[in-house]
C-alpha cells in the first residue's frame, strides 16, 4: 500500500468524508466531558447482588471493558447480556444497567421491559429516543449523554458513566484518580498517532500500513480481553474489514493448533498482541511461546505496548491506538469509516418484524 497517501491530509480528508478521524484526534476532551457528565449520576438503590448490563454492538463493550476492570475489584458478579432476554436469575436484587446510545435498540429495549417486570434495580444510559422516553415515563433513573455520533465514537460517554456509578454505589473507589492519570496518557497518545505526525513517527499509520489487505487478529489476555474484542469491532466497522479476536489463556487452548497447516491462508492474517510491562510471568512466558510457534507459519505479528499505570489507562491507551489504526486503515483502502451500509440495512429489514412495536406496547402497559 501507498503509505505515505496517510501523511497528506487532503487524500485523508477527502476519504474520511464524516470525521471520523476528528472522533479520534478529540479523544481526551471526549472522556473529560463525560466524565463531568457522569457526576450528574444519583444512585438510591442498596447495592446489588450481582449486575447485569444489557447493550449491543459499540455501547455494550462498555460493559464488557467494566468487567474486565472491575474484576479485580468487585465482589459481586458481573454479566454482559447482548440479547433480548435476561438470565432466569435476575431479580429484584439485580441492578440491570441498560446501555443503548441511541435509545433504540430493540435487544437493550426488550431488556429494559424484561428488568421492569422483574422488578430489578434498572438504570439507564443513552442520548434519548425510546428508552429514556419510557424511563422518564415510568420514572426509571437515567443518565442522558450527547447524542449525534456513531455508537462506537460514542464510547467515552457510555463507558465512563459504567465506572462512576460503580464508585456512587459504593462497590468501587479511585476512579476519579484513575479517570486523571487516563486523560493524561490519552493526551499523549492522541497526539502521538494523529494525522499531521507522518507515518515512521506514528504507530498507528504504520499498523495500518503493515497491515494492508490482510485481515486484523487481536490478542488479549486479562484486563485487556474486552480491549482486544473492541480493537477488532473497530475493525470491522471503520475498516470494513473482516477481523477476529481471542485472548489468553484459552487461545493456547484451541486457536494455535488452527496456524499449524495453515499454509498460504496465513498471509491472509496479520496478529495483533497486546502487550504489558507488567505482564504476569505466567502470560509472558505464554506470548513469547506462542509467538515462536507462530512465526513458523509466516504470520505478520505486531505488539502494541500499554501505557500509564492504572488499569484504565492502560486499556485506554491501547483502545486509542486501535480506533486511529481502524481509521487509517480504512483511508488507505480508499473508504469512508463512518458509515455501516450492512447494519442499516439488517435494522431496515427488522423492522418489519414488529419486535419494536411489540416492546412499545408491552412497555405503554406498565
Amino acid at each position: 500500500m501507498a503509505t505515505p497517501f496517510l501523511d497528506q491530509a487532503e487524500k485523508i480528508n477527502a476519504i474520511d468524508k464524516n470525521a471520523m478521524l476528528d472522533f479520534c484526534v478529540n479523544t481526551p476532551k471526549h472522556y473529560r466531558e463525560a466524565a463531568e457528565i457522569a457526576k450528574r449520576i444519583t444512585v438510591s438503590y442498596h447495592k446489588p447482588e450481582n449486575i447485569i448490563i444489557a447493550g449491543m454492538g459499540g455501547s455494550g463493550i462498555g460493559g464488557d471493558l467494566l468487567k474486565d476492570w472491575a474484576k479485580n475489584k468487585l465482589t459481586i458478579p458481573i454479566e454482559v447480556n447482548r440479547d433480548y432476554h435476561l438470565p432466569a436469575y435476575a431479580n429484584e436484587k439485580t441492578l440491570v444497567l441498560i446501555i443503548s446510545y441511541s435509545g433504540d435498540t430493540e435487544e437493550s429495549l426488550s431488556a429494559f421491559l424484561e428488568g421492569l417486570k422483574r422488578q430489578c434495580m434498572v438504570y439507564c444510559i443513552s442520548s434519548g429516543g425510546t428508552l429514556l422516553k419510557y424511563a422518564e415515563k415510568l420514572k426509571v433513573p437515567y443518565l442522558q449523554v450527547p447524542g449525534g455520533m456513531p455508537p462506537r465514537a460514542a464510547l467515552p460517554y457510555v463507558f465512563v458513566p459504567l465506572l462512576v456509578f460503580m464508585e456512587k454505589v459504593g462497590l468501587v473507589s479511585g476512579v476519579t484518580e484513575e479517570i486523571t492519570e487516563a486523560l493524561t496518557v490519552l493526551e499523549k497518545i492522541s497526539k502521538d498517532n494523529s494525522p499531521d505526525k507522518p507515518v515512521k513517527n506514528n504507530f498507528s499509520k504504520t499498523l495500518a500500513s503493515s497491515i494492508g489487505e490482510t485481515a486484523p487478529v487481536v490478542y488479549g489476555f486479562g484486563f485487556y480481553r474486552g480491549v482486544a474484542q473492541r480493537f477488532k469491532q473497530q475493525f470491522n466497522e471503520n475498516s470494513k474489514s473482516p477481523a477476529k479476536w481471542e485472548y489468553f489463556p484459552e487461545l493456547d487452548h484451541n486457536e494455535i493448533v488452527g496456524w499449524e497447516t495453515s499454509g498460504k491462508a496465513s498471509e491472509c492474517f496479520s496478529i495483533i498482541f497486546t502487550r504489558d510491562g507488567d505482564e504476569p510471568v505466567e502470560i509472558k512466558s505464554r506470548i513469547e511461546t506462542t509467538k515462536q510457534i507462530m512465526e513458523k507459519a509466516g504470520l505478520k505479528m505486531f505488539d502494541i505496548e500499554a501505557q500509564g499505570k492504572s488499569d484504565l489507562a492502560k486499556m485506554l491507551s491501547i483502545i486509542v491506538v486501535g480506533d486511529f489504526a481502524s481509521v487509517y486503515l480504512a483511508v488507505l483502502r480508499g473508504v469512508d469509516p463512518t458509515p455501516v451500509k450492512t447494519i442499516n440495512h439488517l435494522k431496515d429489514t427488522l423492522k418489519k418484524s414488529g419486535v419494536k412495536e411489540k416492546i412499545i406496547g408491552e412497555l405503554e402497559k406498565i
